[in-house]
Order: C-alpha cells, then sequence, then structure tokens
C-alpha cells in the first residue's frame, strides 16, 4: 500500500535498515530501528518520515499523528510527514484535519513520478465522500486516476462518487475502466449495474 518516494536515501544503523525494513513490510521492526535512531540523533527527519509510514502501515494511527507532529519540530515543511500526517488523520477518522494536510502537501509537493500526490488526491476523494460532497470526490478521484490509471480501486471510487453524484454516464465509464484492470471487481460489477438501471 505504501511506497517510499524513488531516489529516498537513510543511513542504515549496523545491519537493519528501517527503509529496507519498511519496504518489506516489516513494519514493526522498522519502527523500532527508526525510535533507535531518534534517541541517537532527535534531528535526523527522515528517521521520522520512515517511523510514520510504518506506524501507518502497522495501524498504529494515533502513534504515527504523534511522531509525525514531533518530526515537524524537526523539519516543519518537510512534504513527507505533512503527507503521512494527513494518512494519520484519514484513518483517526479527523476528516478536516488531514483534508487540510493533504491541501498543504499537494501546495509544496513536485509534481513527479514516485510522489504521493496521487495518494493524497485519493484520500481527499474519500473524505469527500465520508461528507457526502460528490462533486468535490469526483474532482479529486479523477485527478487520482490521473497519476494512477492503473488502480482499478481508485477507478471503482470515482465511479461511485459519479454515481452518488448522479452523474451516470460519467460513473459508467469510470466503472468500465475499472472492470477493463479488473474484470472480477465485485463493486465495479454492481456499480455498473446499478448505473445501467438508471440509464434504461
Amino acid at each position: 500500500m505504501f511506497l517510499a518516494a524513488s531516489g529516498f536515501s537513510l543511513f542504515a544503523q549496523g545491519k537493519r535498515d528501517a527503509l529496507v525494513l519498511y519496504n518489506n513490510r516489516n513494519y514493526k521492526e522498522a519502527i523500532e530501528v527508526c525510535d533507535e535512531e531518534i534517541k541517537a540523533d532527535p534531528t535526523h527527519v527522515d528517521s521520522y518520515v520512515v517511523m510514520c509510514w510504518a506506524l501507518v502501515g502497522n495501524r498504529e494511527y494515533a502513534r504515527a499523528e504523534q511522531v509525525a507532529y514531533e518530526g515537524l519540530k524537526q523539519s516543519r515543511y518537510d512534504m513527507r510527514l505533512i503527507e503521512v500526517l494527513g494518512e494519520a488523520k484519514y484513518y483517526l477518522g479527523k476528516n478536516s484535519e488531514a483534508l487540510k494536510q493533504f491541501q498543504e502537501y499537494l501546495s509544496i509537493a513536485p509534481d513527479r513520478t514516485g510522489s504521493r500526490v496521487g495518494t493524497a488526491y485519493y484520500y481527499m476523494g474519500e473524505i469527500y465522500i465520508r461528507q457526502t460532497k460528490f462533486q468535490h470526490a469526483d474532482i479529486s478521484l479523477s485527478a487520482a486516476v490521473r497519476k494512477n490509471p492503473l488502480s482499478d480501486y481508485w477507478w471503482t471510487r470515482l465511479g461511485y462518487a459519479r454515481e452518488m453524484a448522479g452523474n451516470y454516464y460519467e460513473a459508467m465509464a469510470a466503472y468500465e475502466e475499472a472492470l477493463k484492470l479488473d474484470p472480477l471487481k465485485t463493486d465495479a460489477i454492481n456499480g455498473k449495474d446499478r448505473v445501467a438501471a438508471h440509464l434504461r
């Protein structure tokens, strides 16, 4: 689910490299390594970043939120910490605060391959769905699939947002894109059937 930005480097402590552990989904050990690194050097921002990623991966959202704030004290405009703080807040149900984080991230993030721009737009779309702001969700999720057109799940959620907004032709198009990527995607199949009933 979470991928490190391309070109990101982190110093290894001993034989254990927190970023390698994180990328291998060994979240608990990555957290332990980062904790050791922060104790050794509380100013090393990369350690806070990888620790937050690992904490979110391990579903420790409250602690991820706390560690992100600690990291931002060291580097207020670190875009990686700003974005992962948004993710932590999203999973904690703090929708307005999460939205603010993602908007701040998008205002400073370079639009490049390997960035979390698409992910930020995806989370914003999900927040707008939670808030029943389906047109806003359509805009955000449309931006997300432009960044990552191979995510059948994101296409399905875009279809759902458009369906809820009553934009049935556009919803059908999104569901069909999802089914091109995964013909067995149940949510997309069901969504397409619902939309087809409206268009008869």
